[in-house]
Formats: C-alpha cells, structure tokens, sequence
C-alpha cells in the first residue's frame, strides 16, 4: 500500500509506521505546554526523528475533551514558524493537526504533506477543496460532536459498523472533490467520542477497516481509556500505548501515532520480527 501526497510516494506496505507527536499547545493533555516555545519545538522533533519517527504531526491546537476553540491567528503563530523550520532542515514527512481550512493550507504552503483533520465529521468544502488543490494526504478521523461536546454521553448502534459506514460515505464525498483512495488515512478516534467500551471495542476490531481500501491509522497514546483500565494517571499509561501499538502491527495498522517514538519503535520492530517468523 502506498500514500500519496503532494507528489511524495510513502511505501506503506512493509511495516508499520511511526508517526511522533509535537503539540506546540500549552494544554494539551499529555505535553501541554512543554513543547510551546519555538527552541523546544525544534529539538523535540529532532529527538522525535532520531528516535524513528517516519512522520511528525504538529498541532497548535488542543483537542483533548471539553477543550475550547483556539483563534486562528494564534494557531498560526504557534504552528508554521514551526513547520517552515521543520520542513527546511528535516528530511521527515509532516503533517499538521488542524481543523481549521486557513491553517491547512498555510501548513501545505510551509511545508507540510499531510492534513490531519480531527473534524472530519464536518461537511467542510473548503478544507476537503485545500487537500484537493495540493494532493495532500487527509487524515480522515471519526469523532462524534466536537471537542468541547464529544465525550457527553456517545451513543451507536454499532460503533464499528457506525464508522466503517461513515468512512465509506466521506471516501465517496472526498473522491467527488478528487481527492483519491490513496491521499486517504482513516482513522477511527480513539477517544474522540466514545466510551470506554467504544474504545475497546474499535482497537480490537480495527483490522474490519482495511476493507475500505486506504491506509489505516491508530491514535491510542497515554488515552484516558487506558487510565480508566488500570486507574493510570497519564505519565504511567506507557505499557497501555504499547501494547496498543503491538495490537496495531499485529492486525495490520499502517500508522500508529504516538508520544513515546523510541519505545514504540522497539516494540513494534519486534512485533514485525515475530510475524516475519511465523508467516
């Protein structure tokens, strides 16, 4: 399986990927803050590359539940001096979180390759017109409501079968704006609207995606599902990411996007070492 965007080519057939976070946020749920001074950005992502990362997502905006809108202004303050930098001095795909159409396209234009659109389950023209106009990758991610409403009582009938149909209905819209199957990575929103069982139940059955023809990502880093699990306060959810990432691999996930790069590397390269044996 291959992504396209902005005319790069990124082989996504023989492993899994990695794909390191830096929010330049001071609220984010994990890193707020650590990371919203310009020399910090700049070294995080270079720590986040060493250590393996084969795409970096930058967001200037918190999307963490019950969070409030960001002004634009100050999204793109925070956001591409970053990527202008990044994508200047780093041989690293970039994507930027958004979901605001002005900051995309500001993005592509400094440099980024991927649009990761948390607010997918808009009818948005603009934005889905943006990654149209530069060939971008689009990071097509479910979450039910917003983030300031999403996590107030989410209901499905079905909610693996609610978002296979979901993707399936916006490949189709995306497709009508020419944006093509390949451009695509589906995400299904760890997190983002659902409930602790929701969660649990879209990992596990996560592989059912793959039906749909595009590449397939997974966010569960250091979630609050797993601090529900094992009452784990954020700094001790590492073991949790990790075996998400591992159940990633082993049902075929493309992307797995995370905080902690360097462990998630090992532990998915010899997850991939295994499967090579028994194949």
């Amino acid at each position: 399986m291959e992504l396209v965007a902005c005319g790069k080519k990124i082989d996504l057939s023989d492993q899994v990927k990695i794909m390191g976070i830096l929010n330049v946020t001071p609220d984010s749920f994990f890193d707020g803050g650590k990371n919203i001074e310009f020399k910090n950005a700049i070294n995080h992502a270079i720590e986040l590359k060493n250590a393996g990362a084969d795409f970096i997502d930058i967001g200037g905006e918190s999307t963490r539940p019950g969070a409030d809108p960001v002004p634009e202004e100050i999204e793109y303050k925070r956001v591409i001096p970053v990527i202008e930098k990044l994508a200047s001095e780093l041989n690293t795909p970039i994507s930027v979180d958004t979901r605001k159409p002005k900051i995309a396209e500001a993005a592509l234009k400094a440099g980024a390759i991927i649009v990761n659109d948390v607010e997918a389950n808009r009818n948005d023209p603009e934005m889905w017109q943006i990654v149209s106009k530069y060939n971008a990758g689009y990071v097509l991610m479910h979450m039910l409501g917003s983030p300031k409403t999403m996590q107030i009582s989410p209901t499905y009938e079905d909610v693996v079968n609610d978002i296979f149909t979901f993707f399936n209905e916006r490949i189709s819209i995306l497709n009508n704006y020419g944006i093509k199957k390949e451009q695509i990575i589906l995400d299904p929103g760890i997190g983002f609207g659902k409930t602790l069982q929701h969660n649990l139940e879209l990992i596990a059955r996560i592989r059912i995606f793959k039906k749909l023809g595009c590449p397939l990502l997974l966010g569960a880093s250091r979630k609050s599902f797993i601090g529900q699990l094992f009452d784990a306060p954020k700094e001790n959810r590492l073991p949790g990411s990790l075996a998400c990432a591992c159940w990633a691999a082993f049902q075929g996930v493309n992307i797995v996007r995370v905080h902690d790069v360097k462990e998630t590397v090992q532990a998915v390269k010899l997850i991939e070492k295994l499967l090579s044996i028994t194949k």
